[in-house]
């Protein structure tokens, strides 16, 4: 079988009425078989197992007395078939499951929880079973809802336990106050600390968690070119399908990549390709291979929590790490990309999410950042602003930490961290993003490099006459210095 076919979206061009309910796309299902529990032969070595391998990459090592050995020493068996409780024939071993690896987590399975609430026999069953998430029914008024609801919180599925769940994306808002129960004759009520809002959301945080887990897919080709070819793709990002296109050279391999991250428009507005076109269109045919991701909250990308913009930023590095893992695979969406020159662009809202991004992930293979027309790298600058833009709509909770916090979340304050080399564009009629934004983040990276701090000295460039989104001459400049620096470097 061509294995070109399973990277292709499948069409069925058949009325849904007419398909029966063993209707399936065979490619779709073959994969699945080949790929969720299968070790790879292809190569001359010994075989992969893949799941061993990607919890590896999560902080793992394969081999020992099981599939790896988890950080903490245990070993443990990495689970790609179907969820069910699995016999552990080595004392001290633990099951991990290949979907928690996906996530990007080492949790193991729990132990099963019998359930202790009294339930009518098919409730039982739906709580108690081990192979999946349940559809729980229990009739208003039957007494039994919240019993049920209790039950399956602890007892059902473990992927759904408060032990193996996916890594906890930051809200946006403040938490709702917790509800203190009743008191009783027997028990008495202790307070239960409020955990910080903010603590996950500063750059050391960041840093310090793990990011990619699933696949880039094709889902479209929309457009062929003489020079190349431009394909919708979606990823996963924390739970959330993000969705976007990529620009792929026609002829030759190993090409640099570049990241193009759009700027703020309306969602309601917003469509996947004309943003960032010209600029992502002059990359790939200067031989770059160009992915345009959407951001969460902009259709027909899933919609979720992005405080600080931060939520940007996490499907960035999760596109990323995806792109470094995925590269590695010579039948791969990504195989032609080279996974170690990857290289930013961001307008505007973009601008900002790239700082944080090079802020956060410092590694050596993020080379390059583009900063046109940013926003500021200063939080208290940004939802200052943004909620005199919105009438103060926007931007409580984001205003709402401290003086401390706010730096520590901040890009600006945590420049030391950046290893890649910045380009800062902006223009001085810029009736949008304050010229004087570029200009601190330039004297900031200035004095940094002169301090021996980081590795490169910025490059800025302002310009005349321009409004936020260059046109004509100055356009066509800025086009030509992006590729000449990405180039260069």
């Amino acid at each position: 079988v061509d294995p070109a076919v399973f990277r292709s979206p499948a069409a069925v061009l058949v009325p849904p009425w007419e398909l029966g309910p063993g209707a399936e796309t065979w490619p779709d299902r073959l994969h699945f078989l080949l790929w969720a529990n299968s070790y790879d032969a292809r190569g001359a070595g010994d075989p992969i197992w893949w799941w061993a391998r990607k919890a590896a990459r999560l902080g793992a090592t394969e081999g020992g007395d099981a599939d790896v050995v988890l950080p903490d020493g245990a070993p443990a068996w990495i689970d790609g078939g179907p969820r069910a409780p699995l016999e552990v024939p080595i004392d001290g071993a633990v099951v991990v499951h290949r979907e928690t690896i996906e996530l990007g987590r080492l949790t193991p399975l729990p132990e099963p929880v019998v359930p202790g609430a009294v339930l009518a026999p098919d409730q039982l069953e739906a709580v108690a079973h081990g192979s999946g998430p349940a559809r729980i029914i229990a009739p208003a008024g039957s007494g039994h809802e919240a019993d049920v609801l209790t039950a399956s919180a602890t007892a059902t599925d473990p992927a759904t336990r408060a032990t193996d769940t996916p890594p906890v994306t930051p809200a946006a808002v403040t938490p709702p106050p917790t509800e203190t129960p009743a008191p009783t004759d027997t028990a008495t009520s202790l307070p239960v600390p409020t955990a910080d809002p903010y603590a996950e959301l500063t750059i050391d945080s960041l840093a310090g968690r793990a990011y990619g887990g699933g696949l880039l897919e094709i889902t479209d080709t929309l457009e062929i070119t003489d020079t190349f070819t431009r394909y919708e793709i979606k990823y996963p990002s924390d739970g959330l399908e993000i969705y976007g296109f990529m620009n792929v050279p026609n002829i030759g391999d190993d090409f640099p990549v570049a990241l193009v991250l759009h700027g703020y428009i309306d969602p309601d507005e917003y469509e996947i390709v004309p943003y960032t076109r010209r600029y992502a269109d002059a990359l790939a045919e200067a031989g770059y291979f160009v992915i345009h991701p959407n951001f969460r909250n902009y259709p027909p990308s899933d919609s979720g929590p992005d405080p600080y913009r931060i939520g940007y930023a996490i499907d960035i590095l999760n596109l990323i790490a995806i792109v470094r893992e995925q590269s590695q695979d010579p039948l791969g969406t990504l195989r032609r990309a080279n996974a170690d020159d990857i290289n930013l662009w961001g307008h505007s809202m973009g601008g900002g999410v790239a700082l944080r991004v090079i802020t956060v992930n410092n590694e050596p293979y993020l080379r390059t950042a583009v900063l046109y027309g940013s926003m500021s790298g200063d939080e208290t600058r940004n939802y200052g602003r943004i909620r005199e833009w919105t009438n103060s709509r926007r931007g409580q909770f984001e205003m709402g930490a401290s003086p401390e916090m706010l730096q520590a979340i901040s890009p600006l304050f945590n420049l030391a961290r950046a290893e890649a080399a910045v380009a800062v564009h902006h223009s001085y009629a810029d009736d949008v993003v304050p010229v004087e934004w570029s200009e601190e983040v330039c004297d900031v990276l200035d004095e940094l490099f002169a301090g021996d701090d980081i590795p490169f000295a910025p490059e800025c460039y302002f310009y005349d006459l321009q409004p936020h989104t260059f046109r004509g001459g100055g356009d066509a400049l800025f086009i030509e210095r992006t590729i000449e620096f990405f180039n260069r470097h």
